[in-house]
C-alpha cells in the first residue's frame, strides 16, 4: 500500500465529525510510562506485545503489536499528531513504533524518568498540548468499536461539555472506574473508582477534552511531582497510594467542569495488563487489519 492509499484508508471515516473538524487541533495522548508489574517480567514492554498479524499477501507475515490497535482508532478519527509518553526504560517502544507511519499517525515521544501515576504522565505533555483538544487512550486497552473517537469528538463539538468519556460495559466493576451518569442528558455526575460493589453498568476507557481540562489537570497537580508532601495530600484525598485519572476527573466535576459520556461499545474492553486477559487477547486477535 503506497502513502496515498494508506492516508485514504485511515482518513475516510473522519468526515462525520462536524465536517471532519473539531475547533482547534485535536491531538492524541497515549500514556505508556507505567511499570506493568501485573504481568511480571516480560521480554518487551507490554505496549508492544505481539497480538496477531497484519493481513498481508502470502507468504508474508508481520506482527501487529498492542499499541497498533489504539493508534488505528485515533487515525480513523482523523487524529494525526499523537503524543506518547514512555518511561526511560522503554526505548523498545520507540524502536518498534517509530514515527507511526504504519497506522497513519505522526508519533511524538516524551521520555519520563519516573511517573507517580497516569495523571502526572498526561500532565507532562502540558507544554505541547495546551490550547488543543485532546483525545486520550491507553495502549493496553483493546476494543473493537471503530468509530469510538469520532463519537467522542462529535459530542464535544456539538455539546457544552469540557470532558467527554467513552463508555463500555464493565465486566469487572471492582477493577475499574464506574461512571454514574444520566443517559438522557449524557451528563456525568460521579466516578466510583474500583468499588467493591456497584449497581452501575458502565466504565470509561477513552476520553476527549477541551483545553479547559488540560489547564485544570495542570493546576490540580501543580507541585505534586516535585513536592512529596503535596503528592501525599493528593493520595490521601484519593484514599490510596496512587492518584488515578478518575480522581482528577471527579475533582473537575466537583469544580463545575461539565463532563458528559457516550456509550461507544456494547462490549467490554479488554485490559491486557493481566495474564488472563493477555492470553485471551492472543487467542482473539490472530489476524487483524491491513498491512500498510
Amino acid at each position: 500500500m503506497d502513502k496515498g492509499d494508506r492516508e485514504a484508508y485511515y482518513m475516510h471515516d473522519a468526515t462525520g465529525i462536524s465536517g471532519g473538524r473539531v475547533r482547534g487541533e485535536v491531538v492524541g495522548i497515549v500514556p505508556a510510562a507505567g511499570k506493568g508489574t501485573r504481568l511480571g517480567p516480560l521480554p518487551v514492554s507490554k505496549e508492544i506485545l505481539p497480538l496477531g498479524f497484519w493481513e498481508v499477501p502470502a507468504p508474508g507475515a508481520r506482527a501487529k503489536v498492542a499499541s497498533h490497535f489504539l493508534l488505528e482508532h485515533l487515525a480513523r478519527a482523523g487524529i494525526r499528531n499523537v503524543y506518547m509518553v514512555v518511561a526511560s526504560g522503554k526505548a523498545d517502544i520507540v524502536r518498534c513504533l517509530g514515527e507511526g507511519r504504519d497506522v497513519g499517525v505522526h508519533l511524538l515521544y516524551r521520555v519520563m524518568d519516573d511517573s507517580p501515576g497516569t495523571p502526572f504522565t498526561v500532565d507532562s505533555l502540558y507544554p505541547f498540548v495546551r490550547g488543543k483538544t485532546c483525545a486520550l487512550g491507553f495502549p493496553d486497552i483493546l476494543f473493537s468499536a471503530s468509530r469510538a473517537y469520532e463519537a467522542l469528538l462529535h459530542r464535544l463539538e456539538q455539546g457544552a461539555a469540557q470532558i467527554v468519556l467513552g463508555l463500555f460495559p464493565a465486566a469487572q466493576p471492582e477493577l475499574v472506574d464506574m461512571v454514574a451518569w444520566d443517559e438522557a442528558t449524557a451528563r456525568v455526575h460521579d466516578i466510583h473508582i474500583k468499588p467493591a460493589h456497584s449497581g452501575l453498568a458502565f466504565t470509561w476507557g477513552i476520553a476527549a477534552w477541551r483545553p479547559e481540562f488540560t489547564e485544570f489537570l495542570h493546576t490540580h497537580l501543580a507541585g505534586a511531582r516535585d513536592d512529596p508532601q503535596v503528592l501525599a495530600e493528593l493520595e490521601s484525598a484519593a484514599q490510596r497510594d496512587e492518584v488515578y485519572m478518575g480522581d482528577v476527573i471527579r475533582a473537575a466535576i466537583v469544580t463545575g467542569l461539565r463532563t458528559e459520556a457516550v456509550v461507544v461499545s456494547d462490549q467490554p474492553y479488554l485490559d491486557i495488563g493481566t495474564p488472563e486477559n493477555l492470553r485471551h487477547a492472543m487467542r482473539t486477535f490472530p489476524t487483524s487489519g491491513r498491512q500498510t
